[in-house]
């Protein structure tokens, strides 16, 4: 790669991220200061969907941070920052269900969410060891050191970018129950998808960055071989 690549290359993984993050907090922020018509809360609308699909075992409890939202499929739990579990916001509704999607995900099966449970463990691996065997490979001139550090990294992409269809199907699920349940009108959902798709705008980014990566890396390799 040029020089001038490089410049555009480390631009792209410095911008898209801060991008998605600048979008998503402006989204969330102005979206927090809006009641949702039937003004209730994130934890409010996270039982009644649950209830409503009839996942009465799953908990709801309160996690202290700002977006540090989740579901947690071990203890079958949805955990909603403070800001959303007592806000009365469209977008504490609108990330209550979302997180209750993914809880739904779990009691259907989604296939997306089961595969990218099993890339877990892998995924963690690769992320720790593909940098040190990747360096490794290039101090030593051992091209299969740095295909072996490819290998792992892969592992470590496949899982960002299975988890771009899980996200993408919570919020579709967020949506439909939102609106069903008539928790908010036909003149919120606009609002809704944009808090919604904001979210997952990080997401995206996370796997643009990580194909680049990727990318580079085996172009590099590619480069090794050809030398």
């Amino acid at each position: 790669m040029t020089l001038g690549a490089y410049l555009i290359y480390f631009a792209i993984l410095l911008i898209v991220p801060l991008w998605a993050q600048s979008r998503v907090k402006s989204t969330y922020k102005k979206y927090s200061k809006i009641e949702n018509s039937s003004y209730m809360t994130g934890a409010q609308v996270a039982r009644k969907v649950l209830d409503d699909n009839g996942l009465f075992d799953v908990q709801i409890e309160e996690v202290r941070g700002l977006m540090t939202d989740h579901y947690d499929p071990r203890s079958k739990t949805v955990r909603l920052s403070t800001n959303n579990y007592h806000g009365h916001s469209q977008a504490a509704a609108a990330v209550a269900a979302h997180e209750v999607g993914h809880a739904i995900q779990d009691a259907e099966s989604y296939a997306f969410l089961r595969f990218r449970h099993t890339l877990v463990p892998v995924a963690s691996l690769g992320s720790n060891m593909s940098f040190f065997l990747i360096l490794a490979g290039i101090i030593m001139g051992a091209g299969q050191l740095f295909l072996l550090g490819i290998i792992f990294m892969a592992a470590a992409v496949l899982f960002q970018v299975v988890t771009l269809p899980v996200e993408f199907n919570a919020s579709t699920r967020a949506m439909d129950q939102l609106v069903s349940t008539g928790i908010i009108r036909s003149n919120e959902e606009r609002e809704t998808k944009k808090v919604l798709n904001a979210a997952a705008l990080t997401y995206v980014a996370a796997a643009v960055v990580a194909l680049m990566e990727l990318l580079r890396f085996v172009l590099m390799y590619i480069g090794m071989n050809e030398d």
